[in-house]
């Protein structure tokens, strides 16, 4: 595949690795270093814990992320799971690996606000359960240390709430952390836990890993079980958030098996989805399309980097050509499924919550959801049939597509847009709510950073089911650059970004 001048194959000192291997900080070890760490006797749960509590003391107050912390907790659970692992009886080979959760997700004894003034946090006996993918968490031995903040009702792609206030970028203290899972992606960006669970409905985990350097995947449909059902319906999906591939396919294997709760829950997956992820590209069939046919204008730093990333693939044996899908952009549709949705939230509770909400999310419902009729809803959904069909021809052709997962890098924090002309955040975000119309599985790697620091994401996106797939192909990316390794400069002494001068453990 030939990039031109701007897709040329990076060199080590721009994130290969052909160059000197990376040393991990200390302060950001994956969930597979610290069960390995665990097993060795080389470190301890609880030691871990109070590394990401000391993390959370001393970069939250800037960014943000966390709504609730639970420090005893956390604490309690993990001088249990050193014990186990001091007994050779672990629950599972991520026992004790500190997490936290979006706090979209119901979290047994802990509220769950969803960023809602709507929302009274002061009962208890309201949070009796936990969602499927918490249980599975918890079951697993994960130490949970909180919640991570969402805006209202996880509605748009920034990280804002009347309740809690913005969530700041580990970037930058003047860039928005994208959203709606903002929060999940900085804490892990921090090391304020190894992972978290999100949740995507039109691209709540991948626009926050694009914005934070960070690793997220929107599964297929039904991959991960939800409970309560979502209000907007199978639109949206739950999604690891991590810093690596390979801890976005462990953490997948924890949570993505059916819960009798969710009746659209797909069945147990036939294999680990650490099988097969060192297995390359070479062969695979791999398109790439930089605006998906779209009208839309891509950050020229943002272009050159997933050119540069296709062309690592292509090295590595991919078979590579620049194609679009041949579909239309179904914002319209996604807005009226979307709103819709939205619509029934706000009139679960008593007269006046429409105006207690967040603004954008008032005017949006009123715009696009509580207006909408239900031949309207039926033309959408006959729209996100047709997408679908268009998606599911095109992947008998190309095994994955590539496209940016963001056109632009983060923005700044007092905004809701790069424009801050309030329009609505599918105006910047065409590349990952078409993907939640198709279920399809999409996922979010680092590729590059811009001349002034602002990470840039790739997003690989495959057929339903092929999740395996896109994380293949986002190892292999992984494999052969060091993007993943570059770390915030609260991280790191002097606030440098070079992995070079990373400390060693």
């Amino acid at each position: 595949m030939s990039t031109g001048q701007h897709g040329a194959a990076m060199s080590a000192g721009d994130g290969t690795a052909d160059g000197a291997p990376a040393v991990l900080h200390p302060r950001r070890p994956t969930a597979l270093e610290l069960s390995a760490a665990y097993a060795a006797g080389e470190s301890t749960p609880l030691r871990e814990t109070e590394r990401a509590l000391d993390a959370i003391e001393r970069h939250d107050p800037e960014v943000h992320a966390m709504v609730l912390v639970d420090p005893e907790g956390a604490l309690r659970a993990a001088q249990d799971s050193t014990g186990r692992w001091q007994q050779g009886r672990p629950l599972s080979p991520v026992d004790g690996v500190p997490t936290t959760i979006k706090d979209i997700l119901l979290t047994r004894g802990w509220p769950t606000l969803r960023g809602s003034l709507l929302i009274d946090p002061g009962r208890p006996t309201d949070w009796p359960e936990d969602a499927p993918a918490v249980s599975r968490l918890r079951a697993a031995g994960c130490v949970l240390l909180g919640k991570n903040a969402t805006p209202e009702f996880a509605w748009k792609g920034v990280t804002d709430s009347l309740r809690h206030g913005h969530t700041g970028n580990p970037w930058g203290p003047g860039l928005t952390a994208g959203g709606s899972s903002g929060g999940a992606a900085s804490a892990v960006a921090l090391g304020m836990g190894c992972w978290s669970v999100g949740t995507d409905g039109g691209g709540s985990v991948r626009i926050p890993a694009s914005f934070t350097g960070t690793v997220a995947l929107k599964p297929t449909y039904g991959r991960i079980p939800l409970f309560p059902a979502s209000p907007y319906g199978t639109l949206s999906h739950a999604g690891p958030m991590t810093t690596t591939v390979a801890d976005a396919a462990l953490m997948l294997d924890l949570v993505g098996v059916p819960d009798p709760r969710d009746w659209s829950a797909l069945p147990e997956p036939p294999a680990s989805f650490l099988a097969g992820l060192e297995n390359g590209v070479a062969g695979l069939r791999v398109a790439l399309s930089p605006t998906l046919g779209f009208d839309v204008v891509n950050d020229p730093q943002v272009e050159a980097a997933v050119r540069a990333a296709a062309q690592v693939l292509a090295d590595a044996g991919a078979e590579v050509v620049e194609v679009d899908p041949g579909i239309t952009d179904p914002v319209d549709a996604f807005h009226t499924l979307w709103f819709t949705g939205a619509d029934k939230v706000v009139q679960a509770y008593d007269e006046g919550a429409l105006e207690r909400i967040d603004p954008g999310l008032r005017e949006a419902i009123l715009r696009h959801g509580s207006s909408a009729s239900a031949g309207d809803y039926l033309d959408a959904t006959a729209v996100r049939m047709e997408l679908g069909r268009r998606m599911g021809l095109f992947h008998t052709d190309h095994d994955v597509l590539l496209t940016p997962t963001m056109p632009i890098p983060a923005f700044g924090l007092d905004r809701q847009g790069p424009t801050g002309d309030g329009a609505l955040w599918t105006s910047w975000t065409p590349y990952t709510y078409p993907f939640n119309m198709t279920q399809q599985p999409a996922l979010s790697v680092p590729c590059g950073f811009t001349d002034d620091g602002r990470p840039i994401g790739l997003q690989v996106v495959a057929a339903r089911h092929q999740d395996a797939l896109v994380l293949r192909v986002g190892r292999e990316l992984e494999r052969r650059t060091t993007w993943h390794h570059r770390l915030p400069p609260a991280l790191l002494p002097g606030g440098s970004t070079d992995p070079t001068t990373e400390e060693s453990p």
